[in-house]
């Protein structure tokens, strides 16, 4: 088992820089093919599919923490439950949503003040966006399986290769003069592609058939609810933040900028997660430490977290300086002749952002460990409303919009809920250190000391 979780570390950061590199390989082929205005309708499409995902109701983190105990203690049956409710579910959420969207499809083109044209063309993809928004729902439900099955290696070999799958596709369709169409069905390929060796990979380990209607179980479905949903509460403020600046950069300064937003801030977020990836293990760590009540234990959390701030300051402060000095050259190696002057000033200001949200990692993923998930909920409000309030005011009170202040209003909104989750991951172990007994207040062990403790 260490062993594997050796591999499924190195495979995060791997495939997160292939999959840094099908994005930097789309965006020019999309540019080439669709120009600035047109690739501005699909992501205009695709805020339908992000606000679509909210009805996952964070499904995914609780069928992964749940079909591994379950696989732990040998319950294939139980692993099949889960699947089943939440494809279940997601189906039907799902439905919803989509009933939602196709009612409503007219105000939300309106939203975005396009050209009758372009208002058509979007108009009638949205019910095909929606479909495909239920089918990502249960894609989604058996990555979640295969990485609660510990081959978290797989899953994420096998998501990359679905975006390199619909890469090759959308290229190869709109080589043929479909247009944006051609997006859609390339997205939908990769869906099946990814869909196909999941349950292949599923398989291997256990026997798994869909939809088994005589392993429903509601009981199960109740835990998968009530587990996912302070994670789908954080997940939907985090998922109106983005959409929200693009919908303000369209209304206040035009579709043709969204491109130009959505590079910026999707190419620097990839970078940040190079660093991330690499994070992701502090969770079950930190969770495993805050089973022993000990105060070797959480003087070892303590360590832990050191560390990870360490990798972030000798890892990432050198790797965001290079970026940033580099960033012009780099950015026009990348987008050619599609490359514009304004855009390496937006894409420093969006690194800057990532950056400061990046140095609150740790204590997200500790917080999340010693389940104080209110806490991440409360730090994603603070981003995404401090975001969403200055913004509107400098769009309601100049009439007009710059990607420059929306990396500005990224940057303090970043820095304010950075502030708060380091604070309270400090207050949180100290409350923690004071509770141990003999602990004598806030006295803590060396560290070395603490290590042989935990050890």
């Amino acid at each position: 088992m260490a062993s594997q979780l050796r591999i499924n570390m190195a495979a995060g950061v791997l495939m997160t820089v292939a999959n840094i590199l099908v994005m930097m390989a789309g965006y020019p082929v999309y540019l080439h093919f669709l120009g600035y205005e047109q690739y501005g309708l699909w992501l205009v499409l695709t805020i339908v599919l992000v606000v679509a995902q909210l009805g996952d109701f964070g499904m995914g983190p609780a069928v992964t923490r749940l079909v591994a105990q379950d696989y732990g203690g040998g319950d294939t049956r139980g692993i099949q439950q889960y699947a089943t409710m939440a494809i279940t579910l997601l189906c039907l959420s799902g439905s919803a949503v989509l009933l939602g969207v196709v009612l409503f499809r007219s105000w939300i083109v309106a939203a975005f003040r396009l050209r009758s044209e372009d208002a058509a063309m979007v108009a009638s993809l949205i019910p095909y966006v929606g479909v495909l928004s239920i089918y990502v729902f249960v894609v989604h439900v058996l990555d979640a399986t295969l990485s609660g099955l510990g081959r978290m290696d797989q899953a994420n070999y096998i998501q990359t290769g679905g975006r390199i799958v619909g890469l090759i596709c959308s290229t190869a369709l709109l080589y043929g003069g479909i247009g944006i169409t051609g997006l859609l069905i390339g997205s939908t390929i990769a869906c099946v592609f990814t869909h196909v060796l999941d349950v292949l990979c599923i398989r291997r380990a256990i026997p798994f058939h869909l939809l088994q209607m005589d392993r429903w179980d509601w009981e199960r479905g109740k835990c998968l609810v009530r587990f996912g949903g302070t994670v789908f509460m954080g997940n939907v403020v985090a998922a109106l933040g983005s959409p929200f600046n693009k919908l303000m950069v369209t209304r206040y300064a035009g579709v043709g900028l969204v491109p130009a937003y959505e590079i910026a801030f999707t190419g620097t977020m990839q970078f940040r997660g190079l660093i991330d990836a690499a994070l992701r293990p502090l969770m079950p760590e930190i969770s495993r430490l805050d089973g022993i009540t000990t105060l070797g234990a959480t003087n070892r959390m303590r360590q832990v977290c050191r560390r990870a701030m360490r990798i972030i300051l000798f890892a990432g402060v050198p790797a965001y300086i290079g970026l940033i000095l580099l960033s012009p050259v780099l950015l026009q190696v990348w987008l050619g002749n599609r490359f514009t002057q304004s855009l390496p000033g937006v894409f420093r200001i969006m690194l800057v952002a990532s950056f400061l949200s990046l140095v609150a990692v740790p204590s997200y993923y500790s917080l999340m460990g010693l389940g104080h998930a209110r806490d991440i909920l409360f730090a994603r409000s603070i981003t995404w409303i401090v975001n969403m309030v200055s913004v509107t005011m400098v769009a309601m009170g100049t009439g007009r919009l710059s990607l420059t202040v929306i990396g500005g209003c990224l940057v303090v909104s970043w820095t304010l809920s950075s502030i708060y989750l380091i604070r309270r991951l400090w207050c949180v172990l100290r409350e923690r250190t004071e509770k141990m007994p003999g602990s004598g207040g806030i006295r803590t062990f060396p560290l070395a000391h603490a290590e042989t403790i935990s050890n």
